[in-house]
């Protein structure tokens, strides 16, 4: 979304930010310097008070935001609640951002994979081995399991890092007593430490000693592609959801340092258990990108996408495709292991074709393989969200998966649909769908009752979500506007919500279309409308009227009624 779009004129920032005289571009900069002139032509306020500056004491978008007026004193000065303002310094509310000089070190292509690289070397002389296939492993449970649970001192030839045994007749501790973090009682002295000496970078974390993900049992919200975004994570959070994903990112962009992309792996500090997912077709750069997660950002597990049913992904050899391609899938899931402190799971479908299920099948192997858990969605790729999930073939493989953890992912809506799928066996349920039409479900579902919502209830939940939004993508006109796209995107998906009170029987099934109906009141009839130009009014409501020659096509056309 290019800024421009929405203002002609921009003011430059650092004229908002205070420091005019220190403007890079100098008299080339095509933004303007004059206050005045950017004033008078700046679209009308869009409300008398700025969440930035009641929250924080301080709004960082100056003139420039939309609610300027409740925060600007004469000569367009900004003020500064400072009282309000010391209560938040230092204080860090959004982690995992990209840093500067984070993306200088990727574009440059100066970042150290040094696990990563390891990783593909020792693949690299399995293929020049006569390996065939590129099959990453050859030992059998018994050995993995004696590896795991050594002494430290045991276990250094038998590092995950490297994932083929040794040929006949090799020693398998060479390449260990080598390194040069080993050898050479000098190199050792010269090296200046801070703090207490680990020995990390020479013996690696055996899994029995990696953190466990302990989530049995909890709500689970899916990573969902454009409406899992952060402020949406913090409504649902606030409703009871105990575990919460980022979006799915690509790994290739991840490791370009593009900005947009790892922006879909910050995390609100209220997220107390926060995993991110990546999609990726190949173990260079899935194991590369898992390396510089595991260095650079605060997760507490990190997702491998094997179910996204999207043909621009899929025809990549990503997402869905993985399940069809288990060489490359177990070389990706033991590299990221590998290099990472944090569990590994993996999100999967029961298959790629309508009929034939071949999760059953690879659920044994991902486990052997190294993941902490696994997610299954009761559908195929060609079902895509189309007729129920498969609910008993969920249960099926939780039992194969057993002792690993599986979450069942499909179809819940209600307390009761929750209920049925915790008693099939599975260790905790994922809530995809069902949260974007009522986020309120994780606490229908805690409290085991149906929550009848009035309109005015679900318009302070939409409230919430500007707020949140305007306080993540800012409260200029480029951050309204990206708060609003988002919201619509949103609204898409709430509009299929029925109220408790007009159902004719509980409760509401995730497939079920209404015919079209009146609301109790003119707000829960607006909410109900399957119609675009209600949910801009809607927006209208919250973020003031849309720019001129504005339109809305939601980006997820989910074919789940015919």
């Amino acid at each position: 979304m290019k800024p421009n779009h929405y203002e002609q004129s921009r003011l430059c920032p650092s004229v908002s930010q205070g420091c005019a005289e220190k403007c890079y571009f100098g008299p080339r900069c095509r933004f303007l310097h004059d206050i005045g002139e950017y004033m008078a032509a700046k679209p009308a306020d869009l409300g008398r008070s700025c969440v930035l500056f009641e929250t924080f004491g301080k709004c960082i978008y100056g003139v420039t935001c939309r609610f300027a007026q409740a925060h600007l004193g004469d000569g367009y000065q900004n003020i500064v609640n400072t009282d309000l303002a010391k209560q938040w310094e230092g204080k860090s509310l959004v982690r995992n951002n990209l840093s500067k000089d984070l993306q200088h070190q990727l574009r440059k292509r100066k970042f150290s994979f040094k696990k990563a690289d390891e990783y593909l070397r020792a693949l690299a002389q399995t293929h020049g081995d006569g390996g065939k296939g590129g099959k990453a492993t050859g030992r059998s449970k018994e050995e993995q399991e004696v590896s795991n649970c050594t002494t430290p001192q045991e276990g250094l030839g038998d590092s995950p890092e490297c994932p083929v045994l040794p040929e006949q007749g090799e020693d398998p501790k060479t390449d260990a007593l080598q390194s040069p973090g080993l050898t050479g009682s000098e190199e050792a002295s010269s090296i200046k430490t801070v703090g207490p000496v680990t020995d990390e970078d020479i013996i690696k974390l055996r899994s029995c000693e990696k953190k466990k993900l302990e989530i049995q049992g909890k709500l689970y919200l899916a990573p969902l592609t454009t409406c899992g975004n952060l402020p949406f994570r913090r409504i649902c959070k606030r409703f009871g959801a105990d575990v919460t994903c980022g979006e799915m990112a690509v790994c290739t962009n991840l490791l370009q340092g593009q900005s947009s992309e790892w922006a879909l792996l910050k995390r609100h500090h209220t997220e107390d258990i926060f995993g991110v997912q990546l999609e990726g077709a190949f173990p260079d750069t899935m194991t590369k990108c898992a390396e510089l997660l595991n260095q650079t950002i605060e997760v507490d597990f990190v997702d491998i996408n094997v179910g996204c049913p999207i043909d621009l992904v899929y025809k990549k050899g990503g997402g869905c495709a993985l399940m069809t391609r288990s060489n490359k899938f177990e070389q990706i899931v033991r590299g990221m292991n590998s290099v990472l402190d944090v569990p590994l799971t993996v999100k999967i479908r029961t298959g790629v074709q309508e009929k034939i299920n071949v999760a059953h099948k690879i659920i044994p192997k991902i486990r052997e393989w190294g993941a902490s858990m696994v997610t299954l969605h009761g559908r195929s790729r060609e079902q895509r969200y189309t007729r129920g999930a498969d609910w008993d073939y969920i249960a099926e493989c939780a039992k194969i998966a057993s002792p690993m953890p599986l979450f069942g992912n499909g179809d819940i809506l209600s307390y009761e649909d929750a209920n049925r799928a915790m008693q099939m066996g599975v260790s905790g349920i994922m809530i995809a769908r069902g949260a974007l039409i009522k986020p309120w479900l994780f606490t229908e579902i805690k409290e085991q009752r149906h929550w009848d919502i009035s309109s005015s209830e679900r318009f302070d939940i939409l409230k919430d979500f500007t707020n949140y939004g305007l306080e993540h993508w800012g409260s200029d006109t480029q951050g309204v506007e990206k708060t609003r796209k988002f919201l619509l995107e949103w609204l898409s998906f709430l509009c299929r919500y029925i109220p408790v009170g007009l159902l004719e029987h509980l409760p509401q099934k995730i497939n079920e279309r209404p015919p079209y109906y009146m609301g109790r009141d003119y707000l829960e009839t607006l909410m109900a409308s399957q119609n675009v130009d209600d949910w801009i009014k809607i927006s209208e409501l919250l973020l003031g009227p849309v720019p001129t020659s504005f339109t809305f096509l939601p980006k997820h056309k989910a074919n789940s009624y015919r």
